[in-house]
C-alpha cells in the first residue's frame, strides 16, 4: 500500500481540526516558552561555552528537534513568520556548531566529549534520529535544504562509525529512533544507503556482542532476541514501539516477510494481552516497561503518553502493510484515549503517565515515613525534567492526517474519520462525537473505496452496495463524482476485561465509539469504588457527558458489621477519559463494579 501523507491532506474542521488549532495556537508556543525558560534553546546557542554551573542534558537535542519537526508540519499548512524565524535560528546554530566530521550533539560536544559513542544508553543516536526527522520534515515543508544537508553529513558519519568501522563501543542504540528516521531519510532522498543503514541497525539488535544489556537486563532495550525472533512486547515501551515502527517500515520497503511476521506477532501480543483499554502501553514505572500478559494495574499504571504515540505510529505502519481494521482500531484507542489524556484541555500542561484510577487520599498513607508508595501525579505539569512528551504531543497532533488514508492499486482505504480534503477526496464528519461520515470522491471511477468498520461497531449502514472483508466495507466507485454516506452506530455500552486482568474482575468500563469514559468524584462523590452499574444500564446524554442509574454501597460507621452494606440508588455521571483531571484533584476511575442483570 502507498500512504497518503499529511502534506497532501487538509484537515478542515471537526474534532481533529479543533485539536490542531489548539495545538498551533496554544500548545506549540507553550512548549517553546518552557524550553526557552529551561535553557533547551540556549543550549544550541552557546555551542562550545556554557554559563558557569549550567549544562544541557543528554536528551535535550531530541526535545528541541521534536518541536522543530512540529513547526515544520505547521508551516507546511500556513505561513507563520515568527515560528519560521525560531526554526531558522536553530538551524543556523546547528550549522555553526556541527563538527567537521558531521557530529552534532549539544551535550557530548562540550560537557563530555570523551564519552562520544561510549555509552549505549546515553541517547546519542536517539537524538540524531529526531534531528533527522525534523530536517526531513522542514525540507518537505519549505523546500530549504540547509538543515537536511547538515543531517545528511551526520548520517554519513554515523554510517562510518557504526557500519563501516565499528569503532563505537556499542552496535545499536539503547533507545531506538535512528532506525525509523533513516527510513524516512531514504524516502526523502531516494538514497538507498540510508535504508541499508537502518536495516543494519535492526539486524544487529540481539545479534551483536558489543551491546551490553542496559541495567543488566537484555529485554529492557529489546536486545534479548534478534528482531525477527521477537514475538512478545518487552522492555521500555517507547523504545519497543519505535523499534517495531522501523521493522514495519523496512517490511514495507523491502517486502521482508520475516520482519512482517514478527510485527504481526508483536502487535497481537500488545493489543490482545498487554494494552490498556485506553490504548496505553507500558504498565510499570520500573523501566517504563511492558511486564507480563494481563498485568494492567490501574492506579499505578505508567502508560506513558509517548508510548501511546509509539503504539499509534506502529499501528499506522501496519495499516500500510495490509488491510486489517484491528490496526486502525488500536491506533484510534491510543489517539482518542491514551494519548489525548496526556494534554490538558487548555493545551498547555501535560501528563507523562496516564493512570486509569486515582485515589488522592491514599497517596500519603505512610504517615510515619517521609517516602510513600509511587503513584502517577494527579495534575498535569507545564514541563518535566525529562520532557519528551510535550514536544512529542505537538508533532503528533500536527501530523495526524498521516493516519487517514492509504492506496493499494485502485483501492482507497479510509482508516480514520475526520473532516479532511485532498485533491480527490472530501470527507465530512463529527466523528468521534457522532458516527455519520459523508464522502465525495472525484476522478476515481472504476476503483474502490474501503471504509473501516471499527471493531466496537455492532451495526452500520452504508448508502452504497458493499462487501465486507477484514473489517473494511468495500464499495465500487461508479463515476468520477461519487458520493456516499456511512453511519456507524455508537451507543454507550459496557466493556468487560478478560478475567486474567485481575484488577478488573467484576468491573466494567463505559465506552461510546472509540472513546473510553471515566468517573470523577467531583461529579459522583467520594469513594468511587463503592459505586456500581447494572449490566443493562440505559445511558442518557451525549459525547461530553453520559449518565445512567447506578448504586452506592452505604454502611454504618462500624468498621466491621454482620449486616451487609445497603445498596442505595445514585445517578452516575461519566466524562471522556481524556478530559479527567481538568477540574482540580479528584478521585477518578475508568473501571466500575458491575452488577448482574
Amino acid at each position: 500500500m502507498i500512504p497518503i501523507g499529511y502534506r497532501d491532506i487538509a484537515v478542515t474542521g471537526g474534532f481533529w481540526g479543533e485539536l490542531q488549532r489548539r495545538n498551533r495556537e496554544r500548545t506549540m508556543p507553550a512548549v517553546e516558552a518552557r524550553f526557552r525558560e529551561t535553557g533547551r534553546f540556549d543550549a544550541f546557542r552557546f555551542g562550545t561555552a556554557w554559563p558557569e554551573g549550567w549544562q544541557p542534558h543528554i536528551y535535550w537535542d531530541s526535545d528541541v528537534a521534536k518541536w522543530m519537526e512540529a513547526a515544520a508540519y505547521i508551516l507546511q499548512k500556513a505561513p507563520d513568520p515568527r515560528l519560521e524565524q525560531s526554526v531558522e535560528e536553530l538551524i543556523d546554530l546547528i550549522g555553526k556548531n556541527q563538527g567537521a566530521d558531521g557530529y552534532f550533539n549539544i551535550h557530548f560536544t562540550v560537557v563530555a566529549p570523551e564519552m562520544r559513542w561510549q555509552n549505549r544508553d546515553w541517547h546519542e543516536l536517539y537524538c540524531a534520529g529526531h534531528l533527522i526527522e525534523a530536517a526531513v520534515a522542514y525540507y518537505e515543508a519549505t523546500g530549504r535544504d540547509r538543515f537536511l544537508h547538515c543531517m545528511l553529513k551526520y548520517a554519513a558519519y554515523i554510517e562510518k562509525v557504526f557500519m563501516i568501522e565499528g569503532s563505537a563501543a556499542f552496535a545499536t542504540p539503547g533507545h531506538e529512533e535512528i532506525e525509523l528516521a533513516l527510513v524516512r531519510l531514504y524516502r526523502c532522498t531516494g538514497d538507498a544507503r540510508w535504508l541499508r543503514l537502518s536495516q543494519w541497525f535492526v539486524e544487529q539488535r540481539g545479534n551483536n556482542g558489543k551491546d551490553k544489556p542496559i541495567g543488566g537486563v537484555p529485554c529492557y532495550a529489546q536486545n534479548h532476541l534478534p528482531a525477527r525472533e521477537q514475538t512478545e512486547a518487552m522492555g521500555h515501551a517507547v523504545r519497543a514501539t519505535y523499534l517495531y515502527c522501523a521493522m514495519a517500515d523496512l517490511a514495507l520497503e523491502t517486502g521482508d516477510e520475516g520482519l512482517l511476521n514478527a510485527c504481526r506477532a508483536l502487535f497481537r501480543n500488545i493489543t490482545e494481552k498487554r494494552m490498556y483499554i485506553t490504548g496505553g502501553v507500558g504498565s510499570t514505572h520500573r523501566g517504563e516497561a511492558f511486564t507480563v500478559d494481563y498485568d494492567l494495574p490501574n492506579e499505578t499504571a505508567y502508560a506513558e503518553t509517548c508510548a501511546a504515540i509509539g503504539l499509534a505510529l506502529f499501528a499506522r505502519r501496519m495499516s500500510a502493510l495490509e488491510p486489517d481494521s484491528r490496526y486502525a482500531d488500536a491506533a484510534e484507542r491510543a489517539i482518542y484515549d491514551g494519548f489525548l489524556s496526556g494534554i490538558s484541555e487548555d493545551g498547555t500542561a501535560f501528563f507523562y503517565e496516564n493512570p486509569l484510577e486515582i485515589h488522592p487520599a491514599l497517596r500519603h498513607r505512610d504517615t510515619c515515613r517521609p517516602d510513600n508508595e509511587r503513584y502517577p501525579i494527579t495534575q498535569r505539569q507545564k514541563v518535566f525534567r525529562c520532557s519528551c512528551c510535550p514536544p512529542n504531543v505537538v508533532r503528533f497532533v500536527a501530523s495526524l492526517a498521516d493516519f487517514l488514508f492509504t492506496r493499494d492499486g485502485d483501492t482507497l482505504y479510509v482508516h480514520h474519520y475526520a473532516c479532511a480534503r485532498t485533491a480527490q477526496i472530501d470527507m465530512a464528519t463529527e466523528y468521534p462525537r457522532e458516527g455519520e461520515i459523508a464522502l465525495r470522491l472525484r476522478g476515481m471511477a472504476g476503483g474502490r473505496v474501503a471504509l473501516r468498520i471499527p471493531g466496537w461497531c455492532e451495526n452500520y449502514h452504508c448508502s452504497a452496495a458493499e462487501t465486507l472483508g477484514r473489517g473494511y466495507c468495500y464499495v465500487d466507485i461508479p463515476s468520477d463524482d461519487f458520493s456516499l454516506e456511512l453511519r456507524l452506530e455508537m451507543p454507550a455500552r459496557l466493556v468487560y476485561a478478560n478475567p486474567r486482568a485481575y484488577e478488573n474482575i467484576g468491573r466494567a468500563a463505559v465506552t461510546r465509539g472509540p472513546v473510553v469514559y471515566c468517573l470523577e468524584a467531583v461529579d459522583n462523590g467520594e469513594n468511587l469504588r463503592a459505586l456500581s452499574i447494572a449490566a443493562g444500564a440505559c445511558f442518557t446524554g451525549g459525547f461530553d457527558i453520559l449518565e445512567c442509574d447506578g448504586h452506592r454501597l452505604e454502611a454504618p460507621d462500624a468498621l466491621y458489621a454482620a449486616e451487609a452494606p445497603k445498596r442505595l440508588p445514585q445517578r452516575l455521571r461519566f466524562i471522556p477519559y481524556y478530559r479527567f483531571a481538568n477540574r482540580g484533584e479528584s478521585e477518578m476511575a475508568v473501571w466500575i463494579r458491575a452488577e448482574s442483570q
